[in-house]
């Protein structure tokens, strides 16, 4: 069983949380890890790039020269591909770079990521936030209480609105709500706190 203690604002233990073993406390798959975050990658590329080939650019609609008898060699218009201003062979076209990866994938490279975040001693799960109103200086001190440096990953309830405008113009913080967790924003941040709301939407669907 994987154990771990709740913090509250003040960095100040509150309780031992047992986290759910198939969630927390699995072997993490480095290669299903890899192929997620690859996809994700690969998933943000616009696509949007694109050439000519020689039948769109503009001009070359007559043979520059007669077949035979000139001593140079034969052509057919200056809109070919070895030709300054023709079209382009082989070049890039716009496409989609999304790759297709199972669900029960997805599921799995979130699981290894979190086992790995609690493995190596970055996980933080602290109270539920409560703000009166959005304030982030005192959201600053609380990632001072909870002895955090660099990249942190703070994941919410969604509807805790106050708790997102607090923290999302502090430097190094990336925050998201739970239903948009992934297996990059896990990893690519050193860091990564949970409250207790979002830690039990993350079990629910991943358990």
């Amino acid at each position: 069983m994987a154990n771990i203690e709740v913090k509250d604002a003040a960095g100040k233990k509150v309780k031992d949380l047992e986290l759910a073993a198939g969630v927390f406390d699995i072997e993490p798959n480095i290669a299903v890890m890899h192929e997620v975050v690859t996809a994700q990658r690969a998933s943000w590329r616009q696509g949007t790039h694109n050439t000519l080939t020689r039948g769109q650019v503009s001009g070359g609609g007559k043979k520059p020269w007669r077949q035979k008898g000139t001593g140079r060699a034969r052509q057919g218009t200056i809109r070919a591909p070895h030709w300054t201003g023709g079209g382009v062979v082989f070049g890039p076209h716009p496409r989609s770079y999304a790759k297709k990866v199972n669900a029960k994938v997805v599921k799995l490279a979130m699981r290894s990521a979190l086992s790995a975040k609690l493995a190596d001693g970055e996980l933080t799960i602290v109270e539920n936030l409560e703000f009166e109103k959005p304030s982030t200086k005192q959201a600053k001190a609380m990632l001072a209480a909870w002895g955090l440096e660099g990249r942190t990953m703070l994941v919410i309830d969604s509807g805790d609105v106050n708790t997102y405008l607090s923290f999302r113009n502090l430097e190094k913080v990336e925050i998201i709500t739970a239903h948009m967790m992934n297996t990059y924003d896990f990893l690519d941040n050193k860091n990564l706190v949970i409250t207790e709301k979002a830690l039990e939407y993350i079990e629910g669907v991943l358990a």
